[in-house]
């Protein structure tokens, strides 16, 4: 195989995200070249204003891929775009499109037009963040037409008698399959994981298992998803079992 050949996708993903890469390469497998840039760094930044800085040095940070021919790209990274609202995200990522020259979506973006393809129109939000962010989550998905049934929170730590720290990147599989399975979830909404830096495969993999009827989307596998309906010709099989798993139930 002449890997060079393969469509080459873009990811732009804040400086700290251990995930992003790792989800898109298991999700894409050996069908597609995924290349990275990364924000720059905030230091001092409280958490609203790095975010608030991400959307002002995003077309710098896309870029810097410079001469590169891309196919598409992806940014990776939910939470900053939360602030745009949805009408917002999606006039950005058409005014990043017609300057790169190929298609650029969010994660937010590759999440509404799963939900569109899925016929999704409910949704239960399992969240890493903090609490406001989570609330302008819930918020962003409402703006956009959806029903949120209920919101499941994941903090990284939480401990008897203190307040539970929020980190998406430190957040385990046990955490999640413990929070989901403590939350009583609506036996018919689609439970959507949101932002990039959770680490979600093996918990969606049991969580299939458990519930094989039940939508399971997160950020990433709906922007895997995205990217290979951009990318492929629609012949060839998703190699990744959720990937299909999606696939079989947008078709």
């Amino acid at each position: 195989m002449d890997l060079l050949s393969l469509p080459r996708l873009g990811l732009v993903v804040p400086p700290e995200n251990p995930t992003a890469e790792p989800e898109f390469t298991t999700l894409l497998g050996h069908r597609v070249n995924v290349y990275a840039a990364r924000f720059p760094t905030t230091p001092g930044l409280g958490l609203r204003d790095m975010l608030e800085s991400y959307n002002r040095v995003l077309p710098d940070t896309l870029g810097q891929f410079g001469g590169m021919r891309l196919d598409a790209a992806v940014v990776a990274c939910s939470a900053s775009h939360y602030l745009l609202e949805p009408d917002g995200d999606r006039a950005f990522c058409a005014e990043l499109s017609e300057r790169a020259g190929f298609p650029v979506t969010s994660s937010t973006q590759a999440i509404l037009a799963a939900c569109e393809a899925l016929g999704v129109r409910r949704l239960t939000l399992v969240s890493p963040y903090q609490p406001w962010l989570t609330d302008t989550s819930r918020a962003f998905w409402e703006r956009a037409g959806l029903t949120v049934d209920a919101t499941v929170s994941v903090p990284a730590r939480s401990a008897p008698g203190a307040d539970p720290h929020f980190d998406p990147y430190q957040v385990s599989t046990a955490q999640i399959l413990d929070r989901t399975a403590a939350g009583e979830l609506p036996r018919d909404a689609a439970l959507l994981f949101t932002g990039t830096g959770m680490g979600t495969l093996a918990a969606l993999g049991e969580l299939a298992r458990q519930e094989p009827g039940r939508v399971l989307l997160t950020s990433n596998l709906a922007s895997a998803w995205w990217a290979r309906r951009v990318l492929s010709d629609g012949t060839a099989t998703a190699g990744h079992p959720l990937l299909r798993r999606l696939e079989r139930t947008a078709a």
